[in-house]
């Protein structure tokens, strides 16, 4: 017996017409579609004229969804996942089940389309050759100063979601730790009938949202700082340390290897100070 596929299926954001002909063709033959909110899923396949059976599988399914699926795989018959929207998988439930997927044998098929960071980022108006995306971040605490602090330090730009009631207080953290005059983008029910994609600095955003509070799904999109912090000049500190270990009688070759090690010094560049030291 041949083992069934699991498909990844991307769907709209919210424009229905954003589905792919290929998504939709696989959603009407699918036997199976595992969905993060089956009432809404449910709609799409009314849309699409399909109708497999549908099975819940969200963020607090358990590890008992996830074996079922596996046997239903294992039973010869395809799966399709699918999230609320968008892309399964980043920041969605489904990298486990993936991943247990593999694992047992079964052909994992990525069916492409809509993903909000993408959608975003491609508006953003940022430069796009190489991004950082956080997903969303924790509400407080440790771990939320932690990427916070990272986001704003990044040469690259940032993209996070968030949920509506919390923007105003992330955009107010990211000011306090980027300066008012950062450069954002807040993406608001992209795709949908009240899309909003708005830009700013951190302080205009931040202002805006204050008095105007967020609805639907938001992704915020932070400018990099374009350039990475620069190396600090450590030559006076190797020349200084280089000069006292060959004093000490170590081989040139010994005090290469110790500035590699203690200034972190490319090995090539310590070889040719030590070497030009008399």
């Amino acid at each position: 017996m041949q083992p069934g596929t699991l498909y990844i299926v991307a769907t709209p954001l919210g424009n229905l017409g954003d589905l792919s002909q290929r998504a939709a063709e696989l959603l009407r033959q699918v036997p199976v579609v595992a969905a993060e909110d089956t009432r809404r899923t449910r709609g799409l396949l009314s849309h699409l004229g399909a109708s497999p059976t549908v099975l819940s599988f969200h963020a607090h399914s358990g590890g008992h969804r996830a074996d079922s699926l596996l046997e239903i795989l294992a039973s010869g018959r395809n799966v399709a996942l699918v999230s609320d929207a968008g892309t399964p998988a980043v920041s969605d439930p489904g990298p486990e089940l993936v991943a247990q997927a593999r694992a047992a044998g079964f052909s994992v098929v990525p069916i492409p389309g809509a993903s909000a960071v993408a959608v975003a980022l491609s508006a953003s108006g940022f430069s796009g050759d190489r991004y950082l995306f956080l997903g969303f971040i924790p509400r407080k605490g440790r771990e939320r100063t932690r990427l916070l602090t990272r986001a704003v330090a990044e040469e690259w730009t940032t993209i996070l979601f968030e949920a509506p009631p919390r923007l105003s207080a992330l955009l107010e953290d990211l000011m306090a730790l980027a300066g008012p005059n950062r450069l954002a983008v807040v993406a608001r029910e992209l795709t949908k009938l009240h899309e909003e994609i708005r830009s700013g600095t951190l302080e205009e955003l931040a202002d805006y949202y204050s008095a105007t509070p967020a609805r639907g799904e938001v992704t915020v999109v932070l400018q990099g700082t374009g350039a990475p912090e620069p190396e600090p000049d450590r030559t006076d500190d190797a020349v200084e340390q280089a000069t006292s270990l060959l004093a000490e009688g170590l081989t040139r070759r010994e005090v290469v290897r110790r500035l590699t090690e203690s200034l972190g010094m490319p090995r090539n560049d310590a070889y040719r100070l030590v070497m030009e030291l008399p």
